[in-house]
């Protein structure tokens, strides 16, 4: 098993940039822009930029940084990211079901929680919890030494009409959307067809059994994953990120 990257004290918002990129770059390890970041953060790009400096000169470096052509993660920095996406997703399982919160209620808590857990409290909360393999809304946990399920996801939006789908995942980061989403039965396992799109930009779905179809708002459906019928059951290889 890799090594954990241990960070200096008071690194929070390192986390919080290892985590972005981590997001951004995707399975691939693609360049995250300065921009993307700043977007996904919600700092100024001018801060972005300072910050993935500093980064980049820290020995370990956590990332490899050219300005004008975006910022990737080194081994260090991908291992320090996946633990924290790791502590993020365990606690938003445990407060959703030992401690009751709905699930548009966990993200802002974990968020909170996931720079300070120890290893051991991390590996008793996975014990308590059977070791699960998604957080609440669907998205895959990585295991501790890294490794994280490939899923051919796709964007709901983006779905081809016709074609029978699964919810996969859904977007933590809007709980008024996540409300919306459990009030329309829009949760990770629900089959879903999309039906057609409108002049409007919504889309037309048939949602599990339900006979009648409904529309659905761009706005939803963009924080909608979803993966063909047929891979439902099947088992998805593994990737390190």
């Amino acid at each position: 098993m890799p090594p954990r990257t241990h960070l200096p004290v008071n690194t929070e918002s390192v986390d919080d940039y290892l985590k972005a990129i981590l997001e951004l770059s995707g399975p691939p390890g693609e360049r995250a822009t300065s921009n993307a970041l700043a977007g996904h953060l919600g700092v100024r790009a001018a801060s972005v930029t300072g910050m993935l400096q500093k980064l980049a000169a820290q020995k370990p470096s956590y990332v490899k940084y050219e300005k004008h052509h975006g910022v990737r993660l080194t081994p260090a920095g991908k291992m320090r990211a996946l633990e924290v996406l790791r502590h993020h997703r365990l606690l938003e399982r445990f407060l959703h079901d030992c401690l009751g919160y709905s699930w548009d209620e966990v993200h802002d808590d974990a968020e909170r929680l996931e720079h300070f857990i120890s290893e051991r409290l991390e590996d008793r909360i996975a014990a308590k919890l059977g070791d699960p393999q998604t957080d609440p809304h669907g998205h895959p946990i990585p295991e501790r030494n890294g490794a994280l399920p490939a899923r051919p996801e796709v964007l709901l939006s983006k779905w081809a009409c016709g074609v029978k789908a699964v919810i996969s995942s859904v977007s933590d980061r809007d709980p008024s959307a996540l409300r919306e989403m459990e009030r329309l039965g829009l949760k990770p396992g629900v089959a879903i067809t999309v039906e057609a799109g409108t002049r409007n930009a919504t889309l037309l779905v048939r949602i599990g059994e339900r006979t009648e179809p409904l529309r659905l708002s761009q706005r939803l459906a963009a924080g909608i994953s979803v993966i063909a019928a047929n891979r439902r059951s099947r088992q998805h290889r593994k990737i390190d990120y």
